[in-house]
């Protein structure tokens, strides 16, 4: 490929994970309300996350997770009932008047936020058919390991910047600000999305 076309699937990965979705949403509700430290952990957790799934597409062992399809289901209610259960504590959080901290997805010491956020990742088993489907379009069938693995951490990049950059957007005075003044209509947000999430989890179809 020429270095438009990488380029261009480069922005492609960092629009698609920059989107709405789990991990996103995890970011912006920790860094809101627990800070940016806290939301650091927890994005690094994410991308830990996505290196296993990366890596492991990398290795095959997508195409061997697949093939026994009771191994994908098992992953896939797995986050489906994480993602509920994140929904849950959102709604919760959202008619009580504890302290913004109690509504936090990832609010505990910096290692819980490191095993929540890599736990929402390692339970989406969008996440390897993703790089699974990048590497069948980008890369020939042919393709050694070093196209395979450069091509991993050329869009890993992409993942690191959109990650680690919203937990420092999402914490500056200016969202904070306005997530304590309107912390009830944010936790109702959070909790319609990430059912909406988990909802999008269980329509997951291996093809």
């Amino acid at each position: 490929m020429t270095g438009i076309e990488l380029a261009v699937v480069w922005f492609g990965w960092v629009l698609a994970g920059a989107s709405p979705g789990p991990a996103t949403l995890g970011i912006a509700n920790t860094a809101m309300s627990e800070g940016r430290g806290q939301a650091l952990a927890f994005s690094v957790g994410i991308l830990t996350g996505g290196a296993f799934w990366g890596i492991a597409a990398a290795l095959g062992m997508g195409a061997l997770m697949l093939s026994h399809v009771w191994v994908f289901t098992i992953v896939k209610y797995a986050g489906a009932t994480y993602l509920l259960y994140l929904a849950a504590k959102s709604l919760r959080s959202a008619f009580t008047q504890a302290p913004i901290s109690k509504g936090a997805i990832a609010k505990g010491s910096r290692l819980a936020a490191f095993k929540k956020g890599a736990l929402i990742h390692l339970t989406n088993p969008k996440a390897i058919l993703s790089w699974g489907a990048v590497y069948s379009i980008v890369l020939p069938p042919s393709a050694p390991a070093t196209q395979i693995f450069g091509l991993f951490f050329f869009l890993y990049s992409g993942g690191i910047f959109v990650f680690i950059g919203y937990a420092f957007l999402f914490s500056t005075s200016t969202a904070l600000n306005v997530y304590q003044s309107a912390r009830r209509w944010f936790e109702l947000v959070f909790a319609a999305l990430f059912g909406a999430a988990s909802l999008k989890v269980l329509t997951v179809r291996v093809e």
